[in-house]
């Protein structure tokens, strides 16, 4: 019998442990977009339009939870605690409500025309339709979360990232290019949305979405690509689809491999032992495209899935390759010359640069210097020398 508690026990404890933790609903409202977002854990279940609180009466930011729930809600005039509308077509409530904070709710309304507005004394409208599948599929404690950002970049399940930018309705946010830079940053697509369109998009303030681009990590010999600090620049390390070209972030890439690199900004282009291709600076960053990443890195791959459905450029090192030796064809030896020294290439430590080589003089070899042979005569006449000492 004890042995039979004891794996009934080992059981339920294993069983605990396998199975995977509930996914929690929140509700997310931005009250600058007048939307509503509704996630599972971090799948986004829907998207829903609200009509928010007046200027005068605007709708409270926070964290708060679903703390009641009705059907065919009465609504109370707060104005006129006596004054009473039940459920109906003439009830503001519609036929929803879902409590938050004090008096302050998620509800119905009889007037659709509201939606999208600020109308409210502070609640949240939504039209009948939605209000009641949100009302079914919460349930009391859901998070509920209230911002205000008029800066929104969001990625899509397709990998596209689009940021938006929305009127400020409360007039309570000031935001400036480098706000907007600061949002984006993160994604790795900064590099590919000018300050002048970020410029003119704070000036729309229409709350349209613009695409930037499409990001993936870039994996080389088993190692992911991680932003890099070189000559005074952070360069990031996502790959970006834009425009039908996929840009390589070259730096980050060159730091795995530990390779020097040659930049040559009158060509845009950048050089490696392997090979030189045409480059693209965008804001200080440099970038190839990936059909040319395997002329200048010598290595192969591309575009690839990952087991859970994402993309990822993956590539590998090829084995290098061993320039042959120049065979050159021996010139006749000259009594005079000597070989001149050879200049070795110039090396760049820096992961590129934009600096010409500075060429190394060449050392001018003084001509050997050749002896005159000595002049022999033939041996002296005894007498002639016993003369010239006379």
């Amino acid at each position: 019998m004890n042995a039979l508690k004891f794996f009934t026990a080992l059981i339920c404890t294993l069983c605990f442990i396998v199975t995977p933790a509930h996914a929690q609903k929140k509700i997310l409202i931005n009250s600058a977009s007048r939307l509503m977002l509704f996630y599972d854990d971090d799948k986004k279940l829907a998207v829903y339009h609200l009509g928010l609180g007046k200027v005068e009466t605007p709708t409270p930011t926070g964290y708060y939870k679903i703390s009641s729930k009705e059907i065919n809600p009465p609504w109370i005039d707060p104005s006129d605690p006596e004054y009473e509308v039940p459920s109906g077509p003439d009830n503001p409530l519609g036929y929803r409500w879902m409590q938050f904070s004090g008096n302050y709710g998620i509800h119905g309304t009889n007037r659709p025309e509201s939606i999208g507005g600020y109308v409210s004394n502070g609640c949240i409208r939504m039209n009948e339709r939605d209000v009641e599948e949100l009302f079914d599929a919460v349930e009391i404690g859901t998070p509920v979360e209230i911002n205000y950002n008029r800066v929104v970049v969001e990625k899509s399940p397709e990998g596209d990232v689009v940021y938006y930018i929305y009127p400020d309705g409360y007039g309570m946010q000031d935001i400036t290019v480098a706000d907007v830079t600061k949002w984006l940053e993160p994604f790795g697509v900064l590099p590919f949305e000018s300050e002048y369109n970020i410029s003119q998009k704070i000036e729309a303030s229409d709350g349209e979405p613009t695409f930037v681009g499409k990001p993936y990590n870039v994996e080389v010999n088993g190692q992911i690509a991680q932003p890099t600090d070189a000559n005074n620049t952070r360069f990031f390390a996502k790959a970006v689809l834009r425009d039908g070209i996929s840009y390589m972030p070259v730096v980050p890439i060159a730091k795995i491999l530990r390779l020097k690199l040659e930049w040559n900004k009158t060509e845009s282009s950048l050089k490696s032992r392997y090979g030189k291709v045409v480059c693209y600076e965008r804001k200080g960053q440099i970038y190839c495209n990936a059909d040319d990443a395997p002329i200048l890195f010598n290595m192969e791959g591309g575009l690839q899935s990952n087991a859970d459905g994402s993309k990822i450029f993956r590539f590998k090192s090829l084995p290098a390759v061993e320039q042959p030796p120049v065979t050159e064809t021996p010139k006749p030896e000259k009594k005079n010359d000597k070989p001149k020294p050879v200049i070795p290439n110039r090396e760049v430590n820096a992961p590129f640069s934009d600096k010409p080589a500075e060429p190394t003089p060449e050392k001018v070899s003084e001509p050997e210097k050749v002896s005159e042979p000595e002049e022999k005569l033939p041996p002296a006449d005894a007498s002639k020398l016993e003369e010239a000492s006379a």
